[in-house]
């Protein structure tokens, strides 16, 4: 092998190296923001349902 072939190697290694972790870091920020939306989510519909029982439950008193 040539210096040139071992170089090409080495940088093929490095960029799937470094595409692993781009990626990983991406899916990890994926992940963080779809958990952020459906919690999002959830707690308004809690709170809609709480609001509708409060105030089936003060206008029955």
């Amino acid at each position: 092998m040539n210096k040139g072939t071992v170089w090409t190697v080495v940088g093929v290694i490095a960029a799937i190296a470094i595409a692993w972790i781009l990626v990983n870091i991406l899916f990890s920020v994926l992940a963080v923001i779809f958990k952020l939306l459906v919690v999002a989510v959830v707690a308004v519909i809690v709170f809609f349902l709480l609001r509708a029982a409060f105030a089936r439950g003060d206008s029955a008193s």
